[in-house]
């Protein structure tokens, strides 16, 4: 046996123990079939996404809060990180495939817009209004994954990966997570019918149990973080959670995350499905409400809010008129379409174009480009 046979050998030696319901790395379905080397294909994936160029932009994303001056507030690498070690230790626990976890949870916000959710919301405006399309940071994820990356030849990952991207949806919470099994053909026909009919698409599962390891992981390494970063700021006091819910969870973000991923291994153990108590899920539900009123809904003031939604329509105006134009000192040029294969230039619509840059745009290029603007 040569040395890469060996090395295949030790990679795939793990995945011989794994539950009955985990994903085996041979289960791997990819959009285009290549040829493989020593690592299993979910490893491979990994690989993928953190030697992207939207992995590395995540280190100038805000997660909650943007613009502080602490360097101790979240950012989404941070976010995205934790969510892998939670969907991890979750993952050890119950005998899962940790590779497609890790995947799934490391690439889940590679979409995301700059100015968090905020900017989110405004690309959706803007999408609904020149397009009569919805944009949502998951399905642009997985879009990003598949067409926009490597110079628009797309990163070429695994199904079960990209099905994971699109289902994670942490902003809905479930007692119980149970996998959706699809075939390539559904997961492309859920993904293209996203963009009309998102309504549908965000009540669907992921199709492996990991995927639904990293949909809850989601929630959980968002919502105690969040708090810790608005006390710091002095936007809440720890005391001002409620007591039916710091008695549940725990009052910090250490005792909120232990006590859930402790409760999912005890009712999830040898399960086809990720499941809480009643009692844990309703204090996250309700923890999840008090987050949003207290902490998401005041995270801008309104003056912010307006400046940047202006400023994201005015900066959607100037690139798209720089396309038409074809000015090609225009930064959506020099930043972006000089970079892309002629395929991506042809098939794609010039307003999407300009919607998948400001997407992939990070907090400092966003608003230096808003700032250039008014020179």
């Amino acid at each position: 046996m040569n040395y890469i046979e060996e090395a295949k050998k030790n990679f795939l030696l793990k995945e011989s123990t794994l539950s009955e319901y985990a994903t085996k790395s041979t289960e791997s379905i990819r959009m285009n079939e290549e040829t493989s080397d020593m690592r299993p294909a979910f490893f491979r994936d990994i690989d993928r996404i953190i030697h992207s160029l939207s992995y590395t932009r995540y280190t100038d994303k805000t997660q909650v809060f943007s613009f502080k001056d602490n360097d101790h507030i979240s950012k989404r690498m941070i976010h995205v990180q934790l969510v892998s070690k939670i969907a991890r230790t979750i993952g050890r626990a119950l005998n899962l495939n940790e590779d497609l976890i890790e995947a799934i949870a490391l690439g889940h916000d590679i979409g995301h817009t700059p100015i968090g959710h905020e900017g989110e919301y405004i690309l959706d405006e803007i999408s609904q209004r020149e397009l009569n399309e919805t944009f949502a940071h998951n399905i642009q994820s997985v879009r990003h994954c598949m067409y926009v990356e490597k110079q628009g030849e797309g990163l070429n990952l695994s199904i079960q990966v990209l099905d994971g991207i699109m289902c994670h949806n942490g902003e809905i919470l479930s007692n119980t997570y149970v996998p959706e099994k699809k075939t390539k053909e559904e997961f492309l026909r859920e993904f293209n019918n996203s963009y009309t009919n998102y309504k549908e698409t965000k009540t669907h599962a992921p199709m492996t149990l990991e995927g639904c390891v990293v949909r809850i992981s989601d929630i959980i390494g968002y919502i105690g973080r969040d708090i810790e970063d608005a006390i710091i700021l002095g936007k809440i006091k720890r005391e001002e959670v409620p007591t039916e819910i710091s008695s549940v969870l725990g009052t910090t973000n250490k005792d909120i995350v232990n006590t859930i991923i402790l409760d999912i291994v005890e009712n999830s153990m040898n399960k086809p499905y990720i499941k809480m108590s009643e009692e844990v899920y309703n204090a996250l539900f309700k923890l999840k409400k008090f987050n949003y009123e207290n902490i998401y809904k005041k995270s801008l003031t309104s003056e912010e809010k307006e400046y940047y939604r202006t400023g994201m329509n005015k900066l959607f105006t100037e690139y798209l008129e720089a396309i038409n134009k074809e000015d090609k000192t225009s930064p959506i040029y020099t930043m972006f379409l000089n970079n892309q294969n002629e395929r991506y230039l042809k098939e794609t619509p010039n307003k999407r174009k300009v919607i998948d840059f400001l997407a992939g745009m990070t907090d400092d290029l966003f608003v230096s480009e808003l700032k250039n603007l008014q020179k």
